[in-house]
């Protein structure tokens, strides 16, 4: 049994930066060529540019109410909102509706949502049969982790969610080799098994995603003889990331192409500072560009010890989305970053919003060396220019505030 699902995994990172860097061209003409919405939001851009992470910093965030809202306004002509490269027919054969309502297309290609990865991973292999308990209705995420277990050669019994004694009875008589869903109901089964006296020996590992998985579910369960790892995915893009057997964050998919960027722009922030995650997806089918998934990650230092050598994420931070409602008005991230990128002398800023109900009072912090006479009130101006809010501005010495992702932090007191 090899450790590693294929020899991606370990190419020297150089030779994988070299090889999506290489495909990047391609994926955003095709991208301007057949997806309508991408030929707008990317018109003017010479595709064959875009050889590097700079250059593709340089092109615009599609963040997901964006992509929502395009979807809306075609609703008559394109549900998908020209989004799909495909159309209703072979090679589209499902279509999945998340909260929003989103659609997104299903293509034909072999591991559509790349999830194979992630399960070989988590130690299941050809020939085993996988519980999977995620939903076959409406979202994609049966679907997802379906499509990769036949890649890996892997029976599937699709339980979905729900009827939890009828789950526990086909675990006990299929005997599975392992569970794939959300952590919270493979608790509520394993505990369910144990109220019936009925044993689940067969079910020694887990891939588990959806929903937060803390180290002390994570005992739990192994405790109960089921060894579980957790997987970032999501319905627009498939596999991002997945856990390995070091415990260290999460390894990288092969297929995307990720980027931590300030919330609010669309601007990278320095390795190991927490920012929205954006990932530009090589699928044909579906060819999302800088797509922001609102979600918070930062990068973790060094290569994964398990030998992989793809970049490692923390893992999910929170939600890069802080727009925050003051004296009656909306703050978004994107102005403080817009406030900040007047002033060189800034080098990051968080707004704090404190008081109490009907007494929002709104303090800048500033992160900069910047000691001349007046900068401060220069910095209130542009802020109230650019919220049309007044606030204070406490200037602070650089690496003095917290590196948690916030651009808006929501201090005040509601009792």
């Amino acid at each position: 049994m090899t450790s590693f699902y294929d020899a991606l995994e370990t190419r020297d990172p150089k030779d994988r930066e070299a090889a999506l860097m290489a495909a990047l061209p391609a994926q955003i003409a095709n991208a301007q060529q057949h997806s309508k919405a991408f030929a707008e939001i990317l018109a003017g851009v010479d595709a064959a540019s875009v050889t590097s992470r700079e250059a593709l910093a340089q092109l615009p965030v599609t963040r997901k109410y964006e992509l929502l809202e395009r979807q809306q306004k075609e609703r008559a002509s394109d549900p998908i909102g020209g989004f799909s490269t495909l159309q209703f027919g072979a090679r589209m054969p499902r279509v999945f509706a998340s909260p929003g309502t989103i659609y997104e297309p299903e293509g034909t290609k072999k591991d559509y949502w790349r999830m194979a990865r992630a399960m070989y991973a988590a130690g299941f292999r050809e020939g085993e049969l996988i519980h999977n308990s995620f939903s076959y209705h409406f979202v994609p995420a049966g679907s997802m982790m379906e499509t990769g277990a036949h890649a890996l050669g892997c029976t599937v019994f699709p339980g979905g969610t729900g009827q939890t004694e009828q789950q526990v009875q086909a675990m006990a008589e299929l005997k599975p080799a392992g569970y794939i869903g959300t952590p919270s109901f493979l608790k509520i089964i394993i505990e369910k098994a144990s109220e019936q006296g009925v044993k689940l020996d067969s079910v020694t590992k887990a891939l588990v995603s959806g929903e937060a998985f803390p180290p002390s579910l994570r005992d739990w369960m192994a405790e109960r003889g089921v060894v579980g790892y957790q997987c970032y995915a999501t319905a627009d893009l498939g596999l991002i990331a997945y856990e390995t057997s070091a415990r260290e964050g999460l390894v990288l998919d092969e297929g995307v192409i990720v980027e931590i960027v300030r919330p609010g722009t669309g601007d990278p922030v320095a390795e190991g500072e927490v920012g929205e995650l954006v990932i530009t997806t090589l699928n044909s089918d579906y060819p999302l560009i800088r797509f922001g998934t609102g979600d918070l990650s930062a990068v973790l230092p060094g290569p994964c010890p398990t030998g992989r050598t793809n970049t490692r994420i923390k893992g999910w931070m929170g939600r890069a989305d802080q727009t925050t409602k003051v004296r009656g008005m909306f703050v978004h991230p994107g102005q403080v970053a817009a406030v900040a990128k007047r002033f060189p002398q800034i080098t990051k800023s968080r707004l704090v919003v404190s008081g109490e109900m009907a007494n929002d009072q709104m303090t800048l912090f500033v992160e900069t060396t910047e000691t001349a006479p007046g900068f401060a009130e220069q910095v209130a101006e542009v802020l109230r220019e650019v919220t049309k809010l007044r606030g204070e501005i406490q200037m602070v010495t650089p690496g003095s505030l917290p590196n948690d992702g916030k651009v808006i932090e929501d201090a005040r007191s509601y009792k």
